[in-house]
């Protein structure tokens, strides 16, 4: 079925047992909230450590900065590689295939943040000590 008709007939889309009337609803299921965009935006191109994004994302809880990884894991969108051959612990997070299919729509989002910071707002510098 081609988009124009999928768009005619005006379908519901389930995703995790939700429905949603809208395909942006249906994709905000999986990638909304203040942190899961930003998590990703981290990920693109890139493998990340637990500590490397907590250092890498500043405001970001432990907590919250766990239970958004497990949901993206849950999701498809990030994949978690244990390494335990030898200690410590070592985990890694990674786009998964499908993750990857955002990194356009991500880096669109972050240039048009940096559009809208020059346009209605300002950057500002921390002080060099």
């Amino acid at each position: 079925m081609d988009r124009k008709e999928l768009f005619e007939r005006k379908p519901k889309i389930k995703i995790n047992d939700k429905i949603s009337f809208c395909p942006t609803s249906a994709a905000m299921e999986l990638i909304g909230g203040k942190w899961k965009s930003v998590i990703l935006t981290h990920l693109i191109g890139d493998k990340k450590r637990y500590n490397e994004l907590r250092k890498e994302i500043p405001g970001i809880t432990e907590r919250t900065l766990s239970l958004q990884l497990k949901q993206l894991e849950a999701d498809g969108i990030v994949n978690r590689k244990v390494f335990t051959k030898k200690p410590p612990l070592k985990v890694e997070y990674t786009l998964t295939e499908f993750g990857q299919t955002l990194a356009p729509i991500l880096n669109l989002i972050v240039e048009w943040g940096l559009h809208a910071a020059e346009t209605k707002g300002e950057f500002l510098f921390e002080e060099e000590s």
